[in-house]
């Protein structure tokens, strides 16, 4: 019998609120691997996550926040949540 992996969700996941927009951040990673995963979720539960992984947590937020200071919060959410 498979049993699904075990998903270890990072210390540093977090609410995250800028501009009248928030979002919960969840880094995450299979319990064995190495790699983590970086997704976004907004209050409507649309999700944005990324392809690339990241070889640390650390490095996932970092990429997180530098896209929050390029492209503004807005482009984590579905264009209703912003009416």
């Amino acid at each position: 019998m498979n049993e699904e992996p075990k998903i270890v969700l990072s210390p540093l996941s977090q609410e995250f609120s800028r501009d009248g927009i928030t979002v919960t951040v969840e880094i995450s990673r299979i319990e064995d691997g190495n790699e983590w995963v970086l997704e976004v979720i907004d209050t409507q539960g649309m999700s944005t996550r990324w392809e690339d992984l990241f070889a640390t947590d650390a490095a996932a937020l970092a990429e997180f926040l530098s896209a929050v200071e390029q492209d503004g919060m807005s482009v984590f959410v579905m264009p209703s949540a912003l009416h």
